[in-house]
């Protein structure tokens, strides 16, 4: 079976073609425009979606060696994710599908991350549990077999990436800031500045993760560091430390809560999987004490950690084998919860 996946959830474009499970073409087109703003602009997603659909589909087709003719069934991204955004994908899709005569499937795209590690790892056994981390989401989901999984808990407030975010802004270090902070981190010292570990119930499995961004508000003004009107440089080897208590405190809490659900349902399989699984401190330490606690831990490859339409299109692979299909007037949907097909 072959399957075009479509992905427009937010400020990536991607399309690819998967043949029974296996990855042919991932093609991922990232949009620039939004570095300046220091954020993704909904309206600049939606347009620049429209102008690289075509062509991101080609390019997917062509890498595959794959005629239209030859696929089976279409996937794409339903939600959540900007409204305009989803919609672009959604109705190429239906217009792709529709002239075709294929069958499509739209995708919950938190089940797409959910997933996105059996693209890399097909020795992933079930049951697992799988934290989420991204710009928009931060969840612990345990996954008892396939398409069947359940929300343990998730952020009451920011997401971990949204985090990572809004402190690189406050430091002057642009859009996105994740990687630029988890680089800095890597040369700095964890123990420098004590933030606080927001873990709520001890035994619960949500986040809070909008103290620790007001925590280093407050330590950069105390500091004088900060300046409503313009941005302060501050001596890169106290950056360095900065970020590294930054990213220490929050990568701590992801891990505890992590191994605490594993624990809890007594699963030996873990994963992780959204943009911040990138993150080289959060892999380091998940794998680490995955180590000493006898737990595998999957991280997916660098190229499924972001969105990208390979996790769609297996996902959708997933439910057309078992005859789950979707009808045109599909609407795509900003708010879908992770427990909606």
């Amino acid at each position: 079976m072959k399957i075009l996946g479509i992905e427009t959830s937010c400020d990536e474009t991607s399309a690819a073609v998967l043949s029974n499970g296996e990855v042919l073409s991932n093609i991922i087109s990232s949009q620039l425009i939004h570095k300046k703003y220091g954020g993704v602009v909904p309206e600049l997603a939606s347009r620049a979606h429209q102008k690289l659909i075509i062509p991101v589909v080609d390019e997917a087709l062509q890498i595959s060696k794959t005629d239209l003719s030859q696929i089976d069934g279409i996937a794409v991204t339903y939600g959540p994710g900007l409204i305009g955004a989803l919609m672009v994908g959604l109705n190429f899709a239906k217009a792709l599908a529709y002239q075709l005569n294929l069958p499509l499937v739209g995708v919950n795209h938190m089940h797409a991350h959910l997933y996105s590690n059996f693209l890399t790892h097909k020795e992933l056994d079930y049951p697992f549990v799988c934290l989420i981390v991204s710009g928009g989401h931060t969840q612990l989901v345990y996954v008892e077999k396939p398409l069947i999984h359940r929300l343990l808990g998730e952020t009451l407030d920011d997401a971990a990436g949204e985090a990572y975010d809004k402190v690189a802004k406050m430091l002057g270090l642009g859009f996105p800031g994740g990687p630029q902070i988890d680089k800095l981190a890597s040369e700095g010292n964890p123990d420098y500045v004590k933030f606080p570990r927001a873990y709520l119930d001890k035994e619960g499995f949500e986040f809070s993760f909008s103290g620790i961004k007001t925590s280093v508000l407050y330590w950069l003004k105390k500091k004088k560091y900060y300046s409503d009107v313009n941005i302060i440089k501050i001596p890169q080897d106290e950056l360095r430390n900065l970020c590294a208590s930054f990213q220490s405190a929050v990568v701590e809490v992801l891990v505890n809560k992590t191994f605490l659900a594993a624990e809890k349902f007594n699963v030996k399989n873990i994963a992780i999987s959204g943009g911040v699984s990138a993150n080289s401190e959060l892999r380091k330490r998940l794998i680490k004490i995955g180590k000493e606690k006898n737990i595998k831990v999957f991280v997916p490859d660098m190229e499924y950690c972001t969105d990208n339409a390979a996790m769609t299109a297996f996902v959708g692979e997933m439910l057309l084998v078992r005859n789950i299909k979707s009808p045109f007037d599909l609407t795509a949907k900003a708010n879908l919860s992770i427990e909606e097909f």
